[in-house]
């Protein structure tokens, strides 16, 4: 296919995704908007690439989008009555074996919050202050801090349901108890010398796992999304093409595409917005069990079946809540609600467990997405160019390429010792983690078999690579240990524009998280 056509393929491909939620998984189903705090935006697993822990694997779920640094005067506290969790399923059965459970708690200094004596002399009345802090904060001073959350974290050993729970010990305060640091409101709140990172790094935990020798790490609280997508022009009808540029040459082409978009910093439009995250840190022979090394995760979040709102509402005495947990919020491999699932059942898809997903399974194996494109823009296409292009969507159905990469895993990479298709973000803990600095953002497509879709670690440019294996990139060899290889799983007949290097021109890589736990990079400030 010559330059012209792949350009014009390419900018028709983006026209049609931008009709689809393309933010990893920020406000991806129609349902979740409505409850940000419950909203999973990002999932990540991946092995500890930190300097002398290898031996560790680190999960990292991320919920409330999108946030303003500035979004005083109550900023982004979690779901007091929600619970948060972690799932791994070490044996291929597409049900967790591990969970860690978040639960969150809030609380006033004092219990009734920092109050201020107003008034004249003698007719004094003690007021409550309306901020979450009256003065400077850091790590040695906090008792200008009115507002703090807790939480307590479960393990869930079997079914989330069903299996044995154990609360899990801080070893630092010898309690149960964890702290999440405040958001970060400004500099003028935070008065360490060193920065808000310093205030921040003194609630990363220490935790026991029953059973394991070495002790887990655990850390929640705000972070800088790490995220990166050109959303803005996206939405405006792809006011670019979604093409690489003659400044960055093309996969497919070493001449590049000419009119393709620029790689620049400035298209993350996340670029000044942030994240709660929930990190772990666990030793990888504690989470393997009896399977091959290889493991599923994913990340949840769930709310109790009922809610009576209390008309007379007060601080942690807003409703009253009750019934069966369900869950409303579900996360794995990053894109796959958005890019993959149905308008009609992208709620459902977020209530689902992995073991349950044979129920969409159509949507991978016959994707509607590349066929709409097809339908819509192949007759303007052939008229443009005076050419018969037969269609612009990959022709091998089943999409064996797309089960792969979603449902089952890359035999000898990251497949389960069982195969169990479902929807899980599966990590192979026997493949060495690849330093920050010698990291691809493309993962294993860039021959770096530590990276997505072998995990995800926050430096993986999950959109690029997804668009690219969604219109066939899978379809063409791939380099492994620097050799092209051909997959078997469709071939490039199948997939005229599958070689096509799309992108959304906003780059990712692992110098712009840490190198070292929580690895999410510091949070936005509210005020400079």
């Amino acid at each position: 296919m010559n330059i012209k056509l792949n350009t014009i393929a390419a900018t028709l491909v983006a026209s049609m995704l931008s009709q689809t939620a393309w933010a990893s998984s920020h406000r991806e189903a129609p349902n979740i908007t409505r409850m940000p705090t419950v909203d999973s935006t990002d999932f990540y697993a991946f092995n500890s690439y930190e300097a002398d822990r290898e031996n560790y694997v680190t999960l990292i779920a991320n919920y409330i989008p999108l946030q303003d640094a500035y979004g005083g005067p109550n900023y982004f506290a979690m779901d007091p009555t929600a619970i948060y969790s972690i799932h791994i399923d070490n044996d291929g059965d597409a049900t967790e074996d591990l969970t860690f459970q978040f639960r969150f708690e809030q609380a006033l200094a004092n219990e009734t919050g920092i109050a201020l004596m107003v008034g004249d002399e003698g007719e004094e009345k003690s007021i409550a202050v309306p901020l979450k802090n009256v003065g400077g904060v850091s790590a040695e001073d906090q008792s200008a801090v009115n507002f703090s959350e807790s939480y307590s974290l479960t393990l869930v050993e079997g079914p989330q349901k069903s299996g044995t729970k154990t609360k899990l010990m801080n070893t630092y305060s010898g309690t149960e108890m964890f702290h999440k640091p405040l958001d970060y409101i400004g500099n003028k709140t935070f008065t360490d010398k060193s920065g808000y990172e310093h205030y921040a790094h003194q609630f990363v935990y220490e935790f026991a796992l029953p059973g394991c020798e070495q002790n887990g790490r655990v850390f929640v609280g705000q972070r800088k999304d790490p995220f990166v997508v050109n959303l803005g022009k996206t939405f405006d009808l792809v006011n670019y093409v979604p093409v690489e540029g003659d400044s960055s040459p093309g996969a497919g082409d070493a001449n590049g595409f000419p009119g393709g978009i620029t790689q620049s910093a400035d298209n993350d439009d996340l670029a000044f917005k942030n994240v709660t995250a929930l990190s772990i840190e666990i030793a990888k022979d504690c989470i393997t069990g009896d399977g091959n090394g290889v493991i599923g995760a994913w990340t949840t979040a769930s709310l109790p079946q009922a809610r009576i709102l209390n008309p007379n509402a007060k601080l942690n005495k807003t409703e009253v809540n009750g019934g069966a947990l369900v869950q409303v919020s579900r996360l794995g491999s990053p894109l796959v609600n958005e890019l993959v699932i149905g308008l009609k059942d992208k709620d459902k898809f977020s209530a689902s467990h992995p073991k349950d997903d044979g129920q969409f399974a159509d949507y991978v194996t016959h994707p509607s997405l590349p066929e709409l494109l097809n339908i819509l823009f192949k007759d303007a296409v052939n008229t443009t160019l005076g050419t018969e292009i037969e269609t612009l969507a990959p022709t091998n159905f089943p999409r064996m390429d797309l089960v792969t990469a979603f449902l089952t895993g890359f035999e000898g990479v990251n497949q389960q010792a069982m195969v169990t298709p479902s929807e899980m973000l599966r990590l192979n803990t026997g493949i060495p983690a690849t330093s920050a600095e010698m990291q691809s953002a493309f993962g294993v497509a860039g021959d770096d078999l530590a990276g997505f879709p072998n995990g995800r670690r926050p430096g993986d440019d999950v959109v690029d690579i997804a668009l690219r294996v969604v219109m066939g990139r899978l379809c063409y060899p791939i380099p492994v240990n620097g050799a092209d290889t051909d997959l078997g799983l469709c071939a490039p007949e199948d997939a005229s524009v599958g070689n096509v290097p799309f992108t959304d021109g906003a780059p990712l890589d692992a110098s712009m998280v840490m190198d070292a736990f929580p690895y999410l990079a510091t949070p936005i400030a509210g005020s400079e």
